[in-house]
């Protein structure tokens, strides 16, 4: 089965982004984009709902690396 030419791979909780790139490279990938979200939490204060940013979520888009033969 042949493998898609775009990927995206998150970065774990438990992971570094170094550790997350090392992934990418293991699987033949190589990061063409990196994206970032805000992870929000809803907090009540005083009868008022706030959106408060709680972490931020790192997605690497990695494209195929076509071998040389």
């Amino acid at each position: 089965m042949a493998k898609k030419r775009k990927a995206r791979f998150e970065v774990k909780e438990t992971e570094t982004i170094e550790e997350c790139l090392g992934r990418m490279k293991a699987e033949g990938y190589q990061p063409i984009r990196r994206m970032e979200k805000p992870i929000f939490e809803e907090r009540t204060v005083n009868s008022n709902k706030e959106y408060v940013p709680v972490k931020q979520q790192i997605i690497f888009e990695g494209l195929l690396v076509e071998s040389e033969q």
